[in-house]
């Protein structure tokens, strides 16, 4: 049996519980971002106060890794204790959703894993997905979903650039100024770049990123793409180590945590 052993001491009684993985779909565009804060509206929070309700049990929820405000998700993957065995998943994930569909939240699947499996520490690589949309009009269907730009960006130039990106780097110069990692080294496996008609698709590979570094990269791809910046140029920004030396980062809203392997 697939138990999770979570020593919990009440009163003198160890709890067994059973953990489960759940996969998440949301829009992030009203959210304060996925980490639960006091007087505002994260994804975690509402996901708790949701299974909470629902469980009738306090529920806490720990999740692969952090978006920010306004970042979206098509698979975000986060693990719970309970110490009831769900026997109907398809019904309780009926249940939740019928709370959390209003707050632009959905749970795709709940999986019974065994007492090994963590969200975050599990997790073997992410994999993160930007969206340029790049034509004269304004999205009005994609509005909030989508990086607009009017300027033409040179595919070409775009993925001679992120060539020099891929592998193990010191980051230290494409990370936010607030990212708590101890270490800026990181090593990103793919950046794959593709235009479909009018939108440029960014998909990035790696273990882990840092705060705002998919970001802060894809902002300073668009500087190559427009001739702004050469490649030259893009490689002093990542050899200087300097934030200061970085384009800004591109906005929130292009941005989607596509999917976390184990």
């Amino acid at each position: 049996m697939n138990l999770c052993l979570v020593l919990k001491y009440k009163r003198g009684l160890i709890y067994l519980m059973f953990r489960y993985q759940i996969i998440i779909e949301y829009d992030g565009t009203n959210h304060s971002g996925w980490q639960a804060q006091k007087n505002a509206k994260s994804i975690q929070k509402e996901i708790e106060k949701t299974f909470s309700k629902i469980l009738k049990k306090k529920i806490k929820i720990d999740g692969s890794g952090r978006t920010d405000a306004g970042v979206h998700s098509k698979n975000q993957s986060a693990h719970f204790d309970h110490e009831n065995l769900i026997l109907n998943k398809h019904k309780l994930i009926s249940s939740v959703n019928h709370f959390l569909n209003k707050k632009n939240i959905t749970i795709k699947k709940i999986i019974k894993k065994n007492k090994n499996f963590h969200a975050r520490y599990s997790a073997k690589e992410r994999i993160y997905e930007y969206i340029i949309l790049n034509r004269d009009a304004p999205p009005i269907l994609d509005k909030n979903k989508v990086w607009y730009l009017r300027s033409k960006l040179d595919i070409k130039l775009l993925k001679n650039g992120a060539k020099k990106l891929i592998g193990t780097h010191n980051f230290n110069a494409f990370r936010s100024s607030n990212c708590q990692a101890k270490s800026p080294i990181r090593t990103i496996k793919t950046i794959k770049i593709t235009k479909k008609k009018e939108k440029i698709i960014f998909i990035l590979r790696s273990k882990s990123f840092l705060k705002n570094q998919v970001r802060s990269i894809i902002g300073c791809l668009k500087y190559v793409g427009e001739n702004k910046w050469t490649i030259k140029d893009l490689e002093k920004v990542l050899k200087s180590k300097n934030r200061n030396c970085c384009a800004p980062p591109a906005p929130a809203q292009g941005l989607y945590l596509s999917k976390i392997i184990y």
